[in-house]
């Protein structure tokens, strides 16, 4: 139960970092430059700091800044791999790109949750947790369900 409420106060602010990247970068229209990107993979590290100053019962600074790592250790900020990335991130990263898919963005309209599902399942166990994922998909296959 602790650390389900972890995920959920983890979940809620995991991209306030994106609070000290540019709005023209964050709502660009077309594909971003290297520097670009570059400056959008601070956030997590934005929110990290910014989250470090307040004392939470769980580990929320240190799930934000591991929010973009992979199981493969290709992601960012660190370069985290595996069991080395908390739990909590593996899952809001699994439960973030099936977000970011299924929604519109201004350089692209929604993929929908069919294929985003169809995504994570290709990386599962490369970029992905693969006990995530499963739990990820079987738990969107419930009738009904929606992004609200």
């Amino acid at each position: 139960e602790d650390r389900i409420e972890s995920i959920y106060i983890a979940s809620l602010v995991h991209d306030v970092g994106k609070i000290g990247i540019p709005q023209e970068i964050l709502s660009k229209p077309g594909p971003l430059t290297d520097l670009e990107f570059s400056i959008i993979k601070s956030h997590p590290f934005i929110g990290f700091e910014i989250l470090s100053k307040i004392e939470f019962p769980w580990p929320v600074s240190d799930i934000v800044l591991q929010h973009h790592e992979y199981m493969d250790g290709s992601g960012y900020p660190e370069g985290l791999k595996g069991e080395d990335i908390l739990l909590e991130a593996r899952i809001i990263r699994v439960t973030d790109v099936i977000e970011a898919m299924s929604s519109h963005r201004p350089y692209r309209p929604s993929l929908g949750l069919d294929k985003a599902i169809e995504s994570i399942e290709e990386k599962s166990g490369i970029l992905y947790d693969a006990d995530v994922v499963k739990v990820c998909k079987k738990l969107l296959m419930i009738k009904g369900f929606h992004f609200d």
